[in-house]
């Protein structure tokens, strides 16, 4: 039994121009009843297996959070279908039960039982709650004197401890400082591993492809592409950088038109051992270096990054970068050019492993995206199992 079902699910809103907010108002002037029916999902279907992940992505207003709510029940569709098999935990407007004059303490008994939780199971949460929400100085003072990630901290830790099958997440990973935001990443693997669906929206490429097995791009209240991250954030990423380059009218015709010639692409990627030798296969805790080979347009060509993705044969991403993640000065483009990421060691287990490469403007518009640019074989007669060896030595007494 799938653990969420939607089929030709439809929502429309109406936009009224000039809504008239009292009764007087509304039977005196026709003007004000007159609205524009606005269609904000049209047609999607969609299957979301027990313990999967998925991403939505797409720009602002295409329903992202519309077909969230609609799954949450806080929104019913105009047609269609959404079945969802067991207990649900949204994230969508966190907080939402709480109130200002509460007690943390207070707020959490109350946020809980919105997601269905009885006295004694809050009860028996609670000190892991707030344990998990670091706000044990702060648990028993208003809520109306909390910093907004403070607030956000707790309603947090709440929808995450109620014990959800499908977990509903909006926009709301950038919790507290860096070392919060960590813990929450951690804590989501643990509730993804331990079988939980989760559905996520987020502008953050990269927080869905460290989450989510499947990214669904929507598109004008349609599904315009689906299937594994690394297969669809390029395009997506793509098609928003000419969009900015467009006029709202040229942007509207994209899809008829042309795509323009990149001023940028990739010429040849590989991997050199040490000797500066093509390899497509090395030894655990061989140097390797990846090589980039570009060529562009200086004249046309802006400064640029170059990002990274490690993925194993399963699809599984093993680690990704860019050079300004890594707080290095933009590429300056030349007419021809080589980029060199040395591994030393490359400590990869035993097994299959490809690179994806970007070639990215600063605003991240794509000039290349090469999906399984080089793919290789790690070889080492130890039988070791996860993804990397860690450096360690042994000593029995």
């Amino acid at each position: 039994m799938a653990a969420i079902e939607i089929e030709n699910l439809k929502k429309s809103f109406r936009i009224y121009a000039d809504r008239g907010q009292s009764l007087k108002e509304k039977l005196l002037s026709a003007e004000r009843r007159r609205y524009q029916k606005r269609t904000v999902l049209d047609g999607i279907s969609l299957t979301v297996e027990p313990g999967e992940a998925i991403g939505l992505v797409g720009k602002n207003g295409c329903g992202k959070s519309t077909l969230l709510k609609l799954m949450s029940r806080i929104l019913y569709p105009d047609s269609g279908s959404v079945r969802l098999n067991g207990r649900v935990s949204s994230l969508i407007e966190l907080g939402a039960g709480f109130h200002p004059d509460m007690t943390g303490r207070e707020n959490i008994f109350t946020n809980a039982s919105i997601f269905g939780l009885t006295h004694q199971e809050i009860e028996a949460r609670l000190d892991e709650i707030i344990a998990f929400s670091e706000m044990q100085d702060f648990i028993d003072t208003p809520v109306r004197t909390y910093s907004s990630g403070m607030y956000m901290r707790l309603a947090f830790s709440v929808a995450i401890h109620v014990g959800a099958d499908i977990l509903l997440i909006d926009e709301i990973l950038a919790v507290g400082d860096a070392a919060f935001q960590a813990k929450c990443f951690e804590r989501l693997m643990e509730i993804k591993a331990s079988g939980t669906t989760i559905v996520i929206v987020s502008h953050s490429m990269a927080q869905l492809e460290r989450i989510c097995d499947r990214t669904i791009w929507i598109e004008n209240g349609k599904i315009r592409m689906e299937g594994a991250p690394n297969e669809v954030h390029p395009k997506y990423l793509e098609d928003m950088g000419k969009r900015r380059q467009l006029s709202p009218s040229a942007a509207a015709k994209q899809e008829a038109a042309e795509p323009a010639e990149s001023p940028a692409k990739w010429k040849d990627i590989c991997l050199l051992n040490e000797q500066g030798e093509k390899i497509d296969k090395f030894r655990t805790g061989d140097t390797v270096i990846l090589q980039l080979t570009y060529e562009a347009d200086p004249a046309q060509a802006e400064e640029a990054l170059v990002g990274l993705a490690l993925y194993r044969a399963d699809k599984a991403l093993c680690y990704g970068t860019n050079t300004q993640r890594e707080r290095m000065q933009p590429l300056r483009l030349q007419k021809r050019g080589v980029i060199q990421c040395k591994f030393a060691p490359m400590n990869l287990v035993a097994g299959t492993y490809w690179f994806d490469v970007g070639l990215r403007r600063m605003d991240m518009f794509a000039y290349d995206y090469a999906a399984q640019a080089v793919r290789f074989t790690v070889y080492d007669p130890i039988d070791e199992t996860g993804v990397t060896r860690l450096d360690h030595t042994w000593e029995i007494r």
